[in-house]
């Protein structure tokens, strides 16, 4: 997956409001997509991750967006460490089983050798085009919060066009116009 390509359908189960539900990415369309893919259920960096995640979930609703958690362990897996977590627990967005690894393979992030996903986050527009990859070392938690800041900055660029987000960049601070107007200026 590269930056600035559509994002192909997929299928695939979900343990979602208590239930195994089939989900797929065209049911998302017309909304913003962060996809979340983690080691492994019952691990230890993971549920601090999804739990942030979770804990900002209608901050991510309200812009449109849907949370997807995505690991190769099954639905019922997914299942017995919901019923057996307290963070876990907590979870609203659907939690995507890829047992076979095969999106994890279409993204980029599975490691062959162990079976499981790299951390990484993906943020897709409402077109299916992807926006932003980020994938680092599984020892290595990431933060719900810069997800959420790099999604509202996805959604001002898209949102006002020739407009481009600096560093850090909030909602209601300044932006930048790039071509007269100077980096300095902002």
């Amino acid at each position: 997956m590269k930056i600035g390509e559509k994002v192909e359908n997929f299928e695939v189960l979900a343990f979602h409001e208590e239930a195994e539900k089939k989900v797929k990415l065209s049911d998302y369309s017309g909304k913003w997509i962060v996809m979340l893919f983690y080691p492994a259920d019952f691990t230890f960096v993971c549920p601090t991750e999804l739990e942030e995640a979770a804990m900002l979930h209608e901050d991510f609703k309200k812009l449109g967006a849907e949370i997807l958690s995505v690991s190769t362990d099954t639905v019922f897996v997914h299942k017995a460490w919901h019923d057996n977590s307290e963070a876990i627990k907590k979870i609203k967005y659907p939690m995507l089983a890829d047992p076979t690894g095969k999106l994890c393979k279409m993204f980029g992030t599975y490691i062959e050798e162990e079976g499981m996903s790299l951390r990484a986050s993906f943020i897709i527009d409402p077109d299916g085009v992807l926006k932003s990859i980020e994938i680092h070392d599984n020892s290595i938690g990431r933060s719900a919060q810069e997800t959420l800041r790099k999604l509202q900055a996805a959604k001002f660029v898209r949102e006002n066009k020739g407009l481009v987000c600096p560093a850090s960049w909030r909602p209601g601070q300044k932006t930048l116009k790039p071509g007269l107007d100077l980096v300095g200026k902002i």
